[in-house]
């Protein structure tokens, strides 16, 4: 794709995210058009019919998402899209957040472990969480060291949450948080989650503490500019439709609909 050509794009984007669909004015008719749009951010193994379904459910679901600005919900969209990530669904990968007048573009816990793996640098990367009768013991520094034997029975909530990755090169890392500091990080981020709106975190605590550290982890594990550019979209909100976010190359996408899914993609078919 030429550059001339995306920026005709771009602008063509923009006006439709601006302009009033002629058969109505809400967000369900302004996702119908952006369909073709959709389709070239969209990696092969996703259907752009499929997505867009997706998109309307999660306006369904949080209505606060229709009074936001087109443009702002529409670049959050196709940021999920180009990623390949699902938004606002059970998988837990991506979410569209309202703040006010903007939507807000976060990666979920799932979706992040989803980009790493897509690298095909790690052997293994994920979080737990810690409870206050497991056995735990780490140590930072030239003698670092973790140990976790979860406890059979869990009491309370966590204490703690920790992420590890290995890479299949032999590199590997921790980092620990206190749930204090996993507190601390979302009051800071998502202050809408403190006042009792709608948030991931009000609705999947321990997905959200769990992509946290993860997050951290991240930023001292080795990783490609096109990994970090990915992870550095996370808790963003954009104003503007980007040129590259028409067009996704070298992304593979495994999907495999449970029957609970199927029977839910159905049912908005017939809606």
């Amino acid at each position: 794709m030429t550059t001339v050509n995306q920026t005709e794009l771009k602008n063509k984007l923009a006006e439709k995210a601006k302009t009033p669909a002629k058969t109505g004015n809400t967000v369900f008719d302004l996702i119908r058009k952006m369909e073709p749009e959709i389709k070239r951010a969209l990696p092969k193994q996703i259907s752009p019919e499929r997505f867009a379904r997706i998109a309307m459910t999660a306006v369904r679901n949080t209505p606060k998402l229709q009074a936001c600005e087109p443009i702002s919900f529409i670049a959050a969209l196709m940021q999920s899209a180009q990623l390949g990530l699902e938004p606002n669904t059970p998988l837990g990968q991506a979410y569209l957040i309202p703040y006010g007048k903007e939507v807000q573009f976060q990666l979920g816990y799932q979706g992040m472990l989803t980009l790493a793996y897509r690298t095909g640098e790690y052997q293994s990367i994920y979080a737990m969480p810690v409870y206050a009768n497991d056995e735990f013991e780490y140590e930072y520094g030239l003698n670092e060291k973790l140990v976790h034997k979860p406890a059979p029975d869990p009491e309370g909530e966590p204490i703690y949450y920790y992420a590890v990755y290995k890479l299949k090169n032999g590199g590997h890392g921790f980092v620990v948080m206190s749930r204090q500091q996993i507190e601390r990080h979302r009051d800071k981020y998502s202050p809408s989650a403190k006042q009792g709106k709608f948030s991931p975190w009000n609705t999947d605590f321990d997905s959200m503490a769990k992509k946290t550290v993860l997050k951290q982890l991240l930023k001292y594990a080795p990783k490609s500019v096109e990994f970090a550019t990915q992870i550095a979209q996370d808790e963003t909100i954009k104003t503007e439709i980007a040129e590259d976010m028409t067009e996704v190359q070298g992304i593979e996408v495994e999907y495999e609909a449970t029957d609970d899914q199927e029977n839910q993609e159905n049912q908005e078919q017939e809606d």
